[in-house]
């Protein structure tokens, strides 16, 4: 959630680390701070609200001081866990007697334990936040140690999950970085070092990285990065390369990052599918799922496990799991999975779907799933993410940055994923070679479905202005479009602000039909799909009740555009691979409403875009 920015190198780090900040501005904070390694100690910054406040008085009162061609600092935004977000709780955070200082993204579980401790020993704590805690832990253990063996140490008193950057007055060459739970990627430039919590603040500078694996601890100077263990054990990682530029994570002209994002959908969609369509067999080729067709069709069960957008398109690939490949499938809440005794087999595979392959519930299902024997793969975005990683296969999404907190193209990539893996499966057991032919045509056709969806936008504007005012909504869908349901419902509390609310459309009669009335407006997926007739009667149940419909339908459905007050066409396409197009509505439409609100689209309160914490 939080971010952090370090910089060590010939030139100012401030020339690095508040564009850095600036970079990561998408992923949620409420405060932000700086500090930097200057003749005579350290010095820091840091204050509420927007980096901008931030960098006016780094102008203010840094610029023509040594702080300000100082060659070494660390930066952060914060998203307050501990304590409100406050200038005193904003990182970064010192030791008790001011030479060390950090940054931490994550939470320190036993905190309050180490605070007592400390503060028997005279400690005296400013701020409210677990990482002040941390900062004195080190700063007491590198009193009668080196820096890096009293970061060890620490590691080995501190329960919890941490991405931390320290640097320390005596050794302004260098910064010392943490990783244990929490995302920390390293950017090797041209006799500088870029030290962050997401590629996107390295990009700018280079797109050669290396990865922290979980309590590494390195050593970063200009020109050498030292991983060790927790355990001060040299080892090595692998540099790898990022696999997009810095104008990939810019807005290209479009009002907002969200917009840009949802145009983008279909150039993500044909990424995602690029080389894995295989029209000679009727199959899918994905060669990181590294499978054969015996092990396939081996695999009795499939337990998709996820969080937030990522869940709901698992809900979606159960059905083509289960609809293609016949084989049993569930969709397990990660947060659920992880608490739990589930029940798992060498049979089963386990499949963990993540935009960011860094959120903290869905890594610890893998783990657990790995404890109990089950076979992994992993869904992800990011190249080189911990789920990746330790996953060990699996099939990137290749949907390029996605830096809008609500995600667009992340989803509908995911879904065409879960396809094509689903397809594949298809073809090791029971699917003929003519009907996976005629999937694979419809999975090819998806970028253009989009594209004449896009071209509808200011129609879908249209239709949000005029219930951009709703203070409820609810969205209906049956089958394939249900998961949709949900994902719209998501989309409009996310970046609007509005109470929306996602049903089965069958279930609006078990309960939630008593909230009806003229100013609780409906989306109903309606398409031409199976399902279609039973949506006729719930579209009906609602105008009993007064409620303005909004349907989703098929190019031409007159029935459907008879019976409802606004409707937003769709072209038609294969059941299987309607979500695609209705959510791309959908997202539009949540879009125009919070522009026509007013809303931060691109950091709506509250969120983050990777949650990396519990």
């Amino acid at each position: 959630m939080c971010g952090i920015v370090g910089y060590v190198g010939p030139r100012p780090a401030l020339e690095v680390l508040i564009p850095g900040l600036r970079r990561l501005e998408y992923r949620g904070y409420d405060s932000a701070g700086i500090v930097v390694a200057a003749p005579g100690g350290l010095r820091v910054l840091k204050t509420p609200g927007k980096i901008q406040r931030l960098e006016e008085r780094v102008r203010a009162e840094w610029m023509g001081t040594s702080a300000a061609g100082s060659q070494c600092g660390i930066a952060h935004t914060r998203w307050a866990t501990h304590g409100p977000p406050t200038e005193v709780n904003a990182h970064p955070h010192t030791d008790h007697c001011g030479r060390l200082a950090i940054v931490h993204n994550g939470i320190i579980e036993n905190y309050a334990d180490l605070k007592r401790q400390l503060e028997a020993r005279g400690h005296v704590f400013t701020s409210q936040t677990d990482t002040e805690v941390l900062a004195h832990l080190i700063g007491v253990l590198a009193e009668e140690n080196d820096v890096l063996s009293a970061i060890c140490a620490a590691l080995r008193q501190v329960e919890g999950t941490l991405g931390v950057a320290v640097v320390h007055a005596d050794h302004p060459d260098r910064i010392w970085v943490v990783r244990r739970g929490s995302p920390i990627v390293l950017g090797m430039g041209d006799s500088e070092t870029i030290v962050a919590s997401d590629a996107a603040a390295i990009v700018a500078h280079t797109n050669r990285v290396i990865y922290l694996d979980d309590d590494d601890v390195a050593i970063v100077t200009a020109g050498s990065i030292d991983v060790r263990t927790a355990q001060n054990v040299p080892v090595s990682r692998q540099v790898a390369q990022l696999d997009w530029d810095v104008h990939t994570a810019e807005k290209s002209g479009y009002e907002h990052f969200m917009l840009k994002e949802i145009f983008e959908q279909p150039e993500a969609l044909r990424n995602a599918m690029r080389g894995r369509l295989d029209p000679a067999t009727g199959s899918a080729k994905l060669g990181g799922l590294a499978m054969d067709p015996r092990e396939i069709a081996q695999v009795r069960r499939v337990v998709l496990v996820a969080c937030g957008t990522s869940l709901h398109a698992g809900m979606v690939g159960r059905l083509y799991f289960e609809d293609l490949a016949d084989l049993p499938t569930s969709v397990e809440q990660a947060a659920e999975f992880r608490y739990r005794n589930p029940i798992l087999s060498p049979h089963d595979l386990v499949v963990a779907i993540s935009q960011s392959g860094e959120t903290a519930d869905t890594l610890a299902a893998v783990r657990e799933a790995r404890q109990k024997g089950a076979a992994l793969a992993g869904i992800c975005n990011v190249v080189g993410s911990t789920i990746a990683r330790e996953t060990g296969r699996g099939v990137y999404l290749h949907a390029g940055p996605e830096i809008g907190v609500a995600s667009t193209k992340a989803f509908t990539c995911q879904v065409v994923v879960l396809l094509l893996i689903a397809l594949k499966f298809a073809r090791c057991r029971r699917l003929c070679r003519e009907e996976g032919e005629r999937i694979g045509e419809a999975i090819a056709s998806t970028p253009d479905l989009v594209a004449r969806v896009l071209e509808r936008n200011d129609r879908i504007a249209a239709v949000a202005e005029k219930y951009a005012a709703a203070r409820d909504v609810f969205f209906i869908g049956r089958g394939h479009l249900y998961p949709v349901a949900l994902e719209g419902a998501l989309k409009l509390k996310e970046i609007s602000y509005a109470h929306a609310e996602g049903y089965h459309a069958a279930e609006l009669k078990h309960g939630p039909i008593a909230l009806l009335e003229p100013s609780v407006p409906v989306v109903a997926l309606a398409l031409d799909v199976p399902g279609r007739d039973k949506m006729i009667g719930n579209i009906q149940e609602c105008r009993a009740r007064h409620a303005p419909v909004i349907a989703l339908a098929t190019d031409g459905d007159s029935t459907i555009a008879s019976m409802v007050e606004d409707v937003i066409w769709l072209p038609p396409c294969s059941p299987l691979v309607a979500p695609i197009p209705a959510a791309v509505a959908l997202q539009l439409l949540a879009y125009h409403v919070a522009r026509v609100r007013g809303c931060e689209i691109d950091q709506p309160r509250n969120l983050a875009k990777s949650v990396t914490v519990e």
